[in-house]
C-alpha cells in the first residue's frame, strides 16, 4: 500500500483546506509514492517518536501536531524540531500532520472530548464562513432525475441533519451549434430551443472538482451550462469548539472533579465555581481562549480549553466557569481518534499508536 493512499482516507475525513492560514498540516517529510510498511499515530512527532516509528518498522508517522511550523533555514540538530526532521530523513520516515483541519470538523478532536463527558445536543462553537459553493445547473428536463443522483452521490446537496436537498425550476434554453460541434440535440448553424431545468445544489468547496466532474459524467450535452457562486453562508459542520448539554445537571465541583479523572491530569486550573450545577458545557481541544467570548454568548455553564494566560482568566467576567485542562490532555485522545479512522478503513494494515508520552510539561503536587 502507497502512503498517498492512507493520507487520502484522512484527508476525506478531515480536508487539508480546512486548516487555518498559519498552520502546516500535511505532508511535512517523506514521499506520498512510496510503498507503506507501517503507521504510527502520535501528536509530536519528536525525535524519540521517530526513533520509535523505525524500531517498530513504521514508515509514516501520523502526528497531530506539524514537528515543523515555520520554515526552517538550516537543519544541523541545533533543536528539537532539527533533530526530528534529521533523524525522519536519514531513515526514510514520513511524517504527516493532521491539525486544525482535524480541530475544525464536527467529528474532529473535539468530538473526542464530548465523547468522554457525554455531552448530547451537539453543535460547533463557532462555525466557519466562505466554505460552501452553490452550483446551478441547466439540464434537459428528461436528464434532470440522472443528473441529480450523480450530483449526490458525489457530495452535493447536504445541509446539517439533511440530505438530497436541491432546488429546480423549468424554463426554456436555446443554443446554435457550430460546424465543428457536435451537438446531443439539435443541429449544426441551426438556433436550438429547448425545454431545461434549472437545478441548484450547495457542497463543501472542497468538494467541486468531485462535483464537477459527477456533473459532466452525467450531463447529455458536450458543453455544459452551469454557474458556481461562492457563498458566505454560515457553514455548520466546520469551525471552532463544540458545544453541548450533559444529560442532566451535575454539581460544579464535582464535575471539575471527573475532569481530572477523565483527563488525567492532577489539576484543574479554573475561575470561580459561579453556579452549583451546571449542564452547558463548551469545549475546545488545545488552546482555545479565543473562543471564551463566543462561550460565554451561547450561554455555556463552563468552557473548558487549555493555554489560558493569567489575564484571559479575567474574559470569564464571571459569565461563566473558565477551566484549564492542559494542552496535551485535552488533545490526547486524537490518538485514538485518528486510530480509529485508519482502522475503519484499512482494517489489516498495520497501524500503532505510541507507546510515549510526548507531554513536556510535569505536575509537582
Amino acid at each position: 500500500m502507497l502512503i498517498k493512499d492512507l493520507l487520502k482516507s484522512l484527508e476525506l475525513y478531515a480536508p487539508a483546506l480546512l486548516q487555518e492560514d498559519y498552520d502546516n498540516a500535511g505532508l511535512i517529510t517523506g514521499n506520498a509514492q512510496w510503498n507503506c510498511t507501517g503507521v504510527l499515530i502520535c501528536l509530536d512527532a519528536t525525535e524519540a517518536i521517530v526513533k520509535e516509528a523505525i524500531k517498530k518498522d513504521c514508515n509514516l508517522i501520523v502526528a497531530h501536531h506539524p514537528i515543523v511550523f515555520r520554515g526552517l533555514k538550516k537543519i544541523n540538530g541545533k533543536n528539537y524540531v532539527e533533530k526530528a526532521v534529521i533523524t525522519a530523513i536519514k531513515n526514510d520516515v514520513a511524517i504527516y500532520a493532521i491539525h486544525t483541519n482535524l480541530d475544525n470538523v464536527i467529528a474532529g478532536v473535539n468530538a473526542r472530548i464530548a465523547d468522554k463527558l457525554a455531552l448530547t445536543n451537539r453543535r460547533i462553537l463557532a462555525p466557519k464562513q466562505g466554505l460552501l459553493q452553490k452550483l446551478a445547473v441547466y439540464v434537459p428536463h428528461i436528464h434532470k432525475p440522472k443528473l441529480m443522483e450523480a450530483l449526490f452521490a458525489a457530495g452535493a446537496g447536504n445541509i446539517a441533519n439533511y440530505s438530497e436537498c436541491s432546488f429546480s425550476m423549468e424554463g426554456m434554453g436555446s443554443f446554435k451549434a457550430n460546424a465543428k460541434a457536435h451537438p446531443f440535440i439539435g443541429k449544426p448553424n441551426e438556433r436550438h430551443n429547448e425545454p431545461e431545468s434549472r437545478l441548484e445544489v450547495i457542497f463543501p468547496a472542497w468538494l467541486q472538482g468531485k462535483v464537477l466532474a459527477a456533473m459532466r459524467q452525467a450531463h447529455p450535452y458536450e458543453e455544459v451550462a452551469f454557474d458556481l457562486y461562492p457563498l458566505a453562508n454560515t457553514y455548520q459542520e466546520v469551525g471552532s469548539g463544540l458545544v453541548g448539554e450533559l444529560k442532566k445537571p451535575i454539581e460544579t465541583v464535582l464535575f471539575l472533579e471527573n475532569l481530572k479523572k477523565i483527563f488525567k491530569v492532577p489539576v484543574v486550573r479554573h475561575t470561580r465555581v459561579l453556579k452549583k450545577k451546571l449542564r452547558k458545557v463548551a469545549v475546545c481541544g488545545g488552546a482555545g481562549s479565543f473562543l471564551t467570548g463566543t462561550a460565554i454568548a451561547l450561554e455555556a455553564d463552563i468552557f473548558i480549553t487549555s493555554d489560558i494566560k493569567y489575564h484571559e482568566f479575567f474574559d470569564a467576567d464571571d459569565r461563566l466557569v473558565l477551566a484549564d485542562i492542559g494542552h496535551y490532555e485535552s488533545e490526547q485522545f486524537t490518538i485514538d481518534l485518528l486510530f480509529d479512522v485508519l482502522k475503519l478503513n484499512f482494517p489489516t494494515f498495520a497501524v500503532q499508536k505510541t507507546a510515549l508520552n510526548s507531554n513536556p510539561v510535569r505536575y509537582l503536587i
